[in-house]
């Protein structure tokens, strides 16, 4: 089956129609049997359709779910979007998560599905946005406690809280400064940041050397940065090219690890 970018678009705008009607069997059926979700970075991942069946019934199907799409980077077999989800909890608390989703598609019996789905937001901003909706948000907070007990036991709750810890706002701090030495061709400085041989990416797949990424990125800009677990996402637009860098960092906040630029194609 051809990795036609148009296809793999049309698979994963396929889940975003099944959350809006609460179909949980085709959203369920959308993934590949041996996927995993991600949901989000950072937190206990969900693998095989039982579990991803379980996560729909707890933070899918007592919600009202859409999308709000700024930009789609297709790069076979991956299909990175930019977006807002905006959820309306059973409680009528409102809240809007800025957003990248990361889908890794797999074809199985002529179809494609979705393999990985790696959704990076940030968990502890969104709790207090949350709360800051007063009593609707308290409620839902409590409400969810229960829930992720019911459907995914003491080990799915203590995994989601597993997405409060990670790189936060240092590994935003590493990344811009690695970003902003980039943009303006301080290759010194890049190097002390990023050490001689790092593994970097731009655009995806294509493997440059620190020299390369610095001349490539020159004047290169960036917003919407979003640190989940051990990475770093960031909105970004480099030589007119849109797209989302995915920033990995080791066991520090100010090791990275490797850097990939998912860009539209020239």
């Amino acid at each position: 089956m051809p990795l036609d970018p148009a296809a793999l678009l049309t698979a994963v705008q396929a889940s975003p129609r099944a959350v809006a009607a609460h179909d949980k069997s085709t959203w369920v059926g959308l993934f590949a049997d041996n996927a995993v979700v991600e949901d989000p970075v950072g937190a206990r991942p969900h693998i095989g359709r039982a579990a991803i069946a379980r996560f729909y019934d707890t933070f899918i199907k007592p919600n009202v779910i859409t999308f709000q799409v700024d930009h789609d980077v297709v790069h076979p077999p991956t299909v990175l979007r930019d977006l807002a989800v905006v959820t309306t909890m059973s409680t009528g608390a409102v809240v809007i998560v800025p957003m990248h989703l990361r889908y890794q598609l797999v074809e199985q019996e002529g179809e494609w599905k979705i393999v990985h789905l790696a959704a990076h937001w940030e968990l502890a901003a969104m709790v207090w946005q949350l709360l800051r909706t007063g009593l609707p948000g308290l409620t839902a907070v409590l409400t969810l406690g229960p829930r992720l007990l019911v459907n995914q036991g003491l080990g799915g709750l203590l995994g989601m809280m597993r997405a409060l810890t990670g790189v936060g706002r240092a590994g935003k701090i590493t990344t811009t400064r690695v970003f902003t030495a980039a943009a303006n061709t301080d290759l010194a400085g890049v190097r002390t940041l990023l050490g001689h041989r790092p593994d970097i990416e731009l655009p995806v797949g294509t493997p440059v050397s620190v020299e390369e990424f610095t001349n490539r990125a020159r004047n290169m800009r960036w917003s919407k940065m979003i640190a989940a677990g051990r990475t770093v996402t960031a909105s970004v637009l480099v030589s007119e090219a849109r797209g989302v860098a995915v920033v990995e960092f080791g066991t520090g906040a100010g090791h990275i690890t490797k850097l990939r630029f998912f860009l539209d194609a020239a």
